[in-house]
């Protein structure tokens, strides 16, 4: 990873960090799952909120981890939010493919901001740091009440 774009994944996994953005329970989610990651105990609850035509409304998280992982779940909240649910689902794909390695974070993808996870595939121990709101999000709006990266 070139140093240009290693110092802005820097910024912002501090950023997202320290002042998460939608980091507050919903009351009345239409769908809500918990994330755990037994790898290195990073444990989040997604709530998702979609309108009458399955649009996201609104998404928040609740939880604790590491610095990727609360990172990655505020980045997704602000991602998703006013995204039907089948392109959250692609948004889904191309992140994963991107933290494994197997996207090019440079080719036509929805990622956005997001593309500065791209660094996490150097370090493997971290995909699931990085994936786990993503998987998350994806068991919640699936109807499963708990997922894992395991």
């Amino acid at each position: 990873m070139n140093s240009t774009l290693n110092e802005l994944y820097q910024e912002v996994i501090l950023d997202h960090n320290r002042k998460p953005r939608n980091y507050r329970e919903i009351a009345e989610p239409t769908a809500s799952s918990e994330g755990y990651n037994p790898l290195c105990g990073d444990l989040l609850h997604l709530y998702v909120k979609l309108d009458e035509i399955g649009v996201i409304e609104d998404v928040s998280f609740v939880g604790s981890g590491c610095a990727i992982s609360k990172a990655s779940a505020s980045m997704l909240t602000t991602a998703v939010k006013g995204k039907t649910v089948p392109e959250a689902r692609v948004m889904f794909d191309e992140f994963h493919r991107l933290v494994t390695g197997e996207l090019d974070p440079e080719s036509e993808n929805h990622l956005g901001r997001l593309k500065v996870f791209a660094g996490v595939s150097e370090f493997p121990a971290r995909v699931k740091c990085a994936s786990l709101a993503w998987h998350t999000l994806n068991g919640a709006l699936d109807g499963a009440d708990r997922v894992s990266t395991e």
